[in-house]
């Protein structure tokens, strides 16, 4: 709980994504997207929140605030996990603005432009009230200790994990296992490749500065694909019958794949739509409840095309693409599987929650 951290995180802030490892935000910042050298660090703040409370940060309802952008594909990890667990009522949720300025993730979208819970302006005051003066990227997620205002940890590959794991007392009744016990050990093993060649491919190729970079980040995106396609030809879900975290962590990137990172970021051998069976299984997930209805794609274009005026100069904001292939038949059931295992899927979002019709199909 006290101010210093792992020793993991890159201090510069120099690192570039919508959600993980943002610099400051908005200014001279956005136009260097696309200029530096890509990199990826770990989460500076890896402090967890656990049902033993080993790191000072107990498990307890109402004590925690989660911060996402809905463009960010790492802090939907986050809001699909909170959704299918059944975590609402125990989580709270903030959502910032998906246009930062020279401060980073903002509450714009609020009334008075502040968190109504929280009572900041910007994330960034929750990061300095846990370390004075942190000279890193302002990320996301991030989860906020409501009492102290205090940063607890923007360790987005841990997150999620310890929500399925760690907050197992505070789970709707019918919630899945998302990281089943016997099967973990696939799971990380699939994981490690979809982050490594997808994941974060689309980046390395949209932030290359260099035609060789770019050129062996697109070959690794594109074998990658290739392979899971291949694996999902002959079944529903990545590692078992049941949705799992894996499912989670591909489809946060497949979604976003033909709105931003097929022309914005130059994956564009081919777009999902293009790839018979990855478009179904996207569509599957996305139409399934905890998916789909976390998804704003107002949000996603806004982001990536507006922030990223190292790449979009021209701030153009692209009017495609058609949205309304998400809602067709995607036939995946026909290859069995049980989405929520001996579960059952969540009810509907809270009201409050619900993403607007601007972002929806």
């Amino acid at each position: 709980m006290s101010g210093t951290t792992d020793g993991t995180g890159d201090r510069t802030g120099e690192t570039t994504s919508e959600g993980q490892d943002t610099a400051a935000g908005g200014g001279d910042g956005n136009s260097q997207y696309g200029r530096k050298k890509f990199s990826r660090s770990p989460g500076h703040f890896a402090d967890r929140v656990t049902a033993d409370g080993a790191d000072g940060w107990p498990v307890a309802a109402g004590r925690y605030r989660l911060v996402v952008s809905r463009a960010c594909p790492w802090a939907s990890r986050a809001l699909i996990s909170r959704r299918l667990l059944g975590l609402e009522a125990a989580l709270s949720l903030a959502v910032v603005d998906p246009i930062q300025d020279d401060r980073s993730w903002r509450f714009t979208l609020d009334p008075g432009g502040k968190d109504p819970v929280l009572g900041i302006r910007f994330l960034s005051e929750a990061y300095d009230a846990r370390e004075t003066g942190y000279p890193g990227g302002v990320s996301v997620p991030a989860v906020v200790d409501v009492p102290t205002g205090v940063l607890v940890t923007n360790d987005y590959q841990r997150i999620t994990l310890d929500l399925a794991t760690e907050w197992t007392a505070l789970h709707r009744e019918g919630a899945p296992d998302l990281y089943p016990e016997a099967l973990r050990e696939e799971i990380d093993e699939v994981m490690e490749g979809v982050f490594r060649d997808v994941n974060n491919g689309v980046y390395r190729a949209g932030f290359a500065t260099d035609q060789g970079e770019y050129e062996a980040a697109y070959r690794d995106v594109f074998r990658r694909l290739d392979e899971l396609s291949r694996r999902l030809a002959d079944r529903r879900y990545l590692v078992g019958d049941t949705i799992t975290e894996a499912d989670i962590r591909l489809f946060t990137t497949l979604v976003r794949f033909d709105a931003v990172y097929h022309g914005h970021f130059k994956c564009n051998r081919n777009k999902l739509t293009e790839d018979p069976v990855l478009w179904a299984y996207t569509r599957d997930l996305f139409q399934t409840p905890g998916f789909g209805d976390t998804v704003d794609f107002d949000h996603i274009k806004r982001h990536y095309y507006l922030v990223h005026t190292g790449i979009n100069p021209t701030g153009v904001l692209p009017a495609g693409p058609d949205l309304s292939g998400w809602l067709g038949p995607h036939h995946r059931e026909q290859l069995g599987g049980r989405p929520f295992g001996d579960g059952t899927p969540p009810g509907p979002p809270p009201a409050v929650e619900e993403v607007p019709p601007a972002g929806r199909p």
